[in-house]
């Protein structure tokens, strides 16, 4: 069943008072932001487009696609506050992270549980990414549910629809809406282009396989020629390109095209070769980010004690250890590199799921220089002088928060993006590396660790590092040029030319 959540309705709003500097307020009729670095918008600008306007926003609820979106859509209510923001996602999805986001979330920014799209009864058959299927299955009808309800109980047309990309299907929706269709991609710009140009690819490489072709590059698309097909993600040129992914994923990349703007969370600077092709490729193409440097979020919890605990490491020697919530590594990859981090005797945090905890050697809790704990407040942490290196998945979100940190990175890639992040942080910005053979082993983590903590190429690592944070923190300063593209992303979703 759908229902609202009104813990966030403007209506009923029970979370904590919005602290004054999360974002962009209006008092007595003038501009207030104790962020004018961060947003620089005249009185004059945000008072011609503020308008009772309704922003539909699509949450895809699997994976940490949901978050940033809730985080950008914050940014964008506080900017505009007499704009609502009807959040559609999964009760899950929206429990957490409405729950974590409660001190920022504007009184404009109204949750909606959406079905999950599992019939009742249904028994899973173990099939990867099963409840995935069902949720898409579903999702166009239950979302027009959820619109027709926003739209009743605001009485508010629709002026705005923002979507995660992974729903192409929302061009339709805006199509029969007669609004602009905005679509957020979760990731990084390189693996953007490898499904925009998945037809190309394939085109080029075939679909019959990559055997004996693994290491050739993608040298014939701008600001590629780094990226291996082996880095691709698979459902492009191998794998299985019939699943019901990487079939999402290819309409997907045909469709973005014709959205009215296509924004995520980076920064031109970061990757001007992809900018320059992809603003070629979209109506308009905005870097928005880093969101973690353009709003900086407050400090979370930390139950387990991580922060007190590197406050009596020394500088830059610990190892973060996480490989984010969707994937753990295979049971003898656990063991390796637990074996590693003992052998190097490198002090460390590691956080990994209680139900794993079975698969370390026996006794390496009780002898190793470091916290293994089930949860970790990883912003903190990797903000943290203390921490010297990050062994992560090498998601776009961690990467984003390790750069943040200045804390280069060991990539264990396992799908999807992870293999273009880490062929662009070894190759291209040099600020990590790639485990060897791209599995964890005792010898080649033991190897890693000691390049980037002890070796000139660890420091020059760190160096390369403090020239992208530099690079990113001028993009979100007051004429940075992800700053702009906020504001044309304001404009774009929450303009009176759309009401």
């Amino acid at each position: 069943m759908l229902t609202p959540n009104l813990v966030y309705s403007n209506y009923q709003c029970t979370a904590p008072p919005l602290p004054t500097w999360t974002g962009l307020w209006l008092y007595n009729n003038t501009v207030s932001c104790p962020y004018p670095s961060k947003l620089n918008l005249s009185r004059a600008a945000v008072m011609s487009k503020l308008v009772d306007t309704h922003v539909a926003v699509l949450a895809f609820p699997h994976g940490t696609h949901a978050a940033p979106l809730l985080a950008i859509i914050n940014r964008l209510a506080s900017a505009s506050p007499k704009t609502l923001f009807s959040f559609f996602g999964t009760a899950q999805s929206n429990n957490s992270i409405f729950f974590s986001a409660s001190q920022l979330t504007p009184p404009n920014v109204k949750a909606y549980n959406v079905d999950d799209g599992v019939p009742e009864g249904y028994v899973f058959v173990g099939k990867p990414q099963e409840d995935i299927e069902l949720f898409m299955e579903a999702a166009p009808q239950n979302l027009r549910k959820a619109m027709e309800l926003a739209v009743e109980e605001t009485g508010r047309k629709v002026s705005c629809l923002v979507a995660d990309a992974f729903f192409w299907f929302a061009k339709e929706i805006a199509v029969e809406n007669g609004v602009p269709w905005v679509s957020f991609w979760t990731a990084g710009a390189c693996s953007l282009s490898s499904h925009v140009y998945t037809d190309l690819i394939r085109e080029k490489f075939g679909v019959g396989g990559i055997v004996g072709r693994e290491d050739e590059t993608l040298n014939f698309i701008s600001g590629m020629s780094k990226v291996r097909i082996r880095d691709l993600p698979e459902g492009i040129v191998f794998g299985n390109l019939e699943s019901f992914f990487s079939r999402m994923l290819h309409r997907m990349g045909q469709v973005l095209p014709e959205a009215t703007a296509v924004f995520l969370n980076s920064c031109e600077e970061l990757d001007p070769d992809r900018t320059t092709d992809l603003k070629s490729k979209f109506k308009q193409y905005l870097n928005v980010g880093p969101f973690i440097l353009a709003t900086p979020p407050p400090s979370v919890p930390d139950p387990y004690g991580c922060l007190t605990w590197l406050d009596k490491q020394k500088a830059a020697t610990v190892v973060y250890i996480s490989f984010g919530s969707v994937v753990t590594p295979p049971p003898n990859e656990l063991v390796a590199l637990a074996e590693a981090v003992e052998a190097s005797q490198v002090p460390f945090i590691w956080s990994l799921r209680d139900k794993s905890k079975v698969h370390l050697p026996n006794g390496f809790l009780e002898r190793a220089n470091g916290m293994v704990v089930p949860w970790a407040p990883q912003r903190d942490v990797l903000a943290h002088g203390a921490v010297g290196v990050f062994i992560t998945h090498g998601g776009w979100n961690s990467l984003v928060e390790s750069i943040a940190g200045g804390v280069p990175m060991i990539f264990r890639p396992f799908f999807g993006d992870h293999g273009v992040n880490g062929r662009m942080v070894e190759d291209v910005w040099e600020i990590g590396v790639i485990v060897e053979s791209g599995v964890l082993t005792k010898n080649g983590i033991m190897r890693s660790l000691d390049l980037i903590l002890a070796q000139e190429k660890g420091k020059k690592m760190r160096e390369n590092l403090k020239e992208v944070v530099a690079l990113a923190q001028i993009s979100v300063g007051a004429n940075g040029s992800s700053t702009k593209n906020f504001k044309k992303l304001l404009d774009l979703v929450c303009s009176q030319n759309h009401a």
